[in-house]
């Protein structure tokens, strides 16, 4: 009989908490330094591991299944979305799959609104003044922005972060219009306008705020000619996934002033960005942050912890398994 702890591989590094319960209930394989590992890294480094511990942009796609080690049987991705995990690919090895959804609502939530209030009162712009000794003192005129106050928010995907949304932008007196797969009941709806048809809610959206997963339907769904449906002025702020908005097209909305402005926190291809997004002035950017609070990235790691305990220590089903569509 032994009482060897299943080996697990730390692709990042993970909060101090977070580590120190893995290494006390696993064999960890770490990462201290925090080095990316692309595919052929990744799967050489879980040699003799049962499992992996991954985050947002690490490459589990097929190629990189198909060349882990046999010993492999689980992947617990620290993040809610796992685009970045060939689910099906993993099915196929019978590799279990989990994430760790219902702890970053609040905290996504809050930079939602942190994007929106930064593009609308032009917060790029003031603190760039200030922090390059260009401020002059107050004038009637100086970085008017946009009202949010009783204006119009359109969300589109109305789960948990985008209901999060809604709740905080009542407390501006917003009017909440969203489009969803389905609609919510009135408990839920809160007196929000639902569109079934999200191009339908569009003209109505003085802020479009989004809020939905990334899918093959989604992707790059913000484009020209659903943003020049948009009223002119409009401003659109993007906390889910970078692929749901095509850059090119935003770019381009932003510098011939249809859009007044946009505040982004996630990015298509990110940390490579597209290039025009720094030439503008009238974005608020931020680097992938909304959920980046210590209780928000500790609450995740220890749901990829209660997951992997489940099935490695346990013989259970992650509470969290993610199911091959």
């Amino acid at each position: 009989m032994t009482n060897r702890k299943p080996r697990v591989l730390a692709t990042r590094h993970f909060p101090p908490d977070v580590e120190t319960r893995l290494t006390a209930n696993f064999d960890a394989v770490l990462n201290p330094e925090d080095r990316l590992l692309d595919g052929q890294a990744l799967a050489g480094a879980s040699e003799g591991c049962e499992a992996i511990m991954c985050a947002a942009g690490d490459p589990l796609n097929a190629e990189t299944i198909a060349a882990l080690p046999a010993s492999v049987r689980m992947i617990a991705t620290f993040s809610v979305g796992y685009e970045h995990v060939d689910v099906a690919a993993a099915a196929k090895r019978k590799i279990v799959v989990s994430n760790t959804p219902d702890v970053l609502t609040d905290a996504t939530a809050d930079i939602a609104m942190l994007c929106l209030l930064g593009a609308a009162r032009r917060a790029h712009e003031g603190a760039a003044m200030l922090r390059t000794h260009h401020w002059v003192g107050w004038t009637p005129t100086q970085l008017m922005g946009v009202q949010v106050t009783g204006k119009r928010l359109g969300i589109l995907g109305m789960g948990r972060i985008g209901q999060a949304m809604a709740d905080r932008a009542r407390a501006f007196r917003m009017t909440i219009h969203y489009s969803n797969r389905s609609r919510l009941p009135p408990d839920l709806e809160k007196g929000a306008v639902f569109h079934a048809d999200p191009e339908a809610m569009l003209p109505h959206c003085d802020f479009l705020s989004i809020n939905a997963p990334m899918t093959a339907e989604t992707r790059k769904w913000v484009n020209a000619e659903r943003i020049a449906r948009l009223p002119r002025g409009a401003i659109v702020i993007n906390t889910a996934r970078g692929g749901v908005v095509d850059d090119d097209a935003l770019i381009a909305a932003l510098r011939s002033g249809h859009l007044a402005s946009a505040g982004l926190d996630v990015f298509d291809g990110e940390p490579r960005i597209h290039q025009g997004y720094y030439a503008l002035e009238n974005t608020f950017l931020l680097p992938h942050m909304g959920s980046a609070t210590v209780e928000t990235r500790n609450a995740m790691g220890f749901k990829a912890l209660d997951n992997l305990e489940a099935y490695l220590l346990r013989g259970q089903s992650p509470p969290d398994l993610v199911r091959a569509s």
